[in-house]
């Protein structure tokens, strides 16, 4: 075949070192890091699979300063698995930086190999830790929430019995790096001074982007602060009913999330800073028999609650919100008699249109199956500001 093509190749007026080059394996000449960095972007186990291409990809992947373990990976069993993680900790090069590590486990962890993966990438300088597992909670290392190198942590933890344990997260966070933080399943606890409030981020103090998703207070509190000078961005995510109040001090918060069952009525006294919000009330998630309760139920206090939010959140600039919260909202029954300015610095509208889920009412069907838009509710938002920007978004 190449004799063919060094024939050819005269005829062209080519030479035979220029053929051999257009030839040879021009992926592997690149430097170490290019060829880590596109390794990195790989499962685990298909990056080490690597070694078999040849002798200079044989030791490459010992050095991966990024590694993803994920469901995809396509052990057979779960024995193999932990057989393959377990020689990866080995056989990995232990004076090479592990920088990120992103893992998803739908099926329990053993304690011991959690323990040993946790602390192998706290040693090794973890910059970005993605871990989600199912395991005994009491057993989870806490050394995670004193690595002084982490600066994206989003953390799940959940019982390996399904049960609805959450793990208590440590009353102080030693993370001076830490500018993310996403933490789902965890319950705080209140200080030793006033059970009632619980404080957990304080510490952070480089903290930028938080986003807590079915989190709990324990004991005795029932004001969950959040209070941080770099906080600019804050999500909530909470899909059951919940009896705390959230309250913000935070001067940097630039935007606000909410996606759930709004439940709080609560969400701080000065929210000035505050120039962009995004709320999704899921309406699914509520028992159907409330829609025909006299006083419209858990309906009631969600249509409260986030019409408690707008009043504070008077001076936004962008508000993105789903029809499904449009209709929560129309249930709030003094919202025609409503004097307060609300929305007044408004600049852009987003309604993100729903699908009508199993459960609810017939009468919130649209076309095409869509919970449609309240009459009166977009004027009502866009009282104190006619010349903001209205985008309808149908669903994805």
């Amino acid at each position: 075949m190449l004799k063919k093509a060094t024939k050819r190749g005269r005829r062209h007026g080519v030479s035979e070192n220029e053929i051999e080059e257009n030839n040879s394996d021009k992926l592997s000449d690149l430097p170490d890091c290019i060829l880590l960095y596109i390794l990195s972007f790989l499962a685990a186990k298909s990056a080490v699979q690597t070694c078999m291409l040849s002798t200079r990809w044989k030791n490459l992947w010992k050095q991966l300063p990024g590694l993803i373990l994920h469901p995809q990976d396509n052990f057979s069993t779960y024995k193999k698995f932990t057989k393959f993680l377990s020689r990866l900790l080995t056989l990995r090069d232990g004076s090479a930086a592990l920088h990120e590590l992103r893992f998803w486990r739908g099926r329990p962890i053993q304690t011991q190999l959690l323990k040993r993966m946790v602390k192998y990438v706290v040693s090794h300088n973890i910059q970005k830790l993605h871990l989600f597992v199912l395991c005994d909670i009491q057993d989870f290392p806490r050394c995670i929430f004193s690595s002084q190198t982490l600066t994206s942590l989003q953390l799940g933890v959940h019982s390996k019995g399904f049960t609805s344990e959450k793990m208590s997260l440590p009353k102080s966070l030693n993370l001076p790096a830490l500018t993310g933080l996403y933490l789902e399943n965890f319950s705080f606890s209140g200080n030793d001074i006033d059970r009632r409030r619980v404080e957990p981020f304080s510490a952070l103090i480089k903290l930028n982007t938080l986003m807590i998703h079915n989190c709990t207070l324990s004991d005795d509190a029932n004001i969950l602060c959040i209070s941080s000078k770099s906080l600019c961005h804050l999500t909530v995510i909470e899909y059951s009913m919940v009896l705390y109040q959230i309250e913000l001090s935070s001067p940097s918060l630039r935007a606000f999330a909410f996606e759930g069952i709004p439940s709080m009525p609560h969400i701080g006294s000065n929210l000035s800073s505050i120039e962009q919000v995004n709320i999704n009330a899921a309406i699914w998630s509520v028992n159907q028999g409330i829609f025909q309760s006299e006083k419209w139920g858990t309906f009631h206090s969600a249509s409260f609650a986030i019409f408690s939010w707008l009043l504070k959140l008077s001076n936004i600039k962008s508000l993105t919100i789903t029809t499904s919260t449009l209709q929560v909202l129309s249930l709030f029954p003094l919202l025609s008699e409503v004097k307060p300015p609300i929305l007044n610095t408004l600049e852009s509208l987003k309604i993100i249109q729903v699908q009508f889920s199993y459960g609810l009412p017939t009468t919130l069907r649209g076309e095409s199956g869509l919970i449609p838009i309240p009459d009166g509710i977009v004027d009502f938002l866009l009282r104190n500001s006619p010349s903001a920007k209205v985008d309808i978004i149908p669903p994805r």
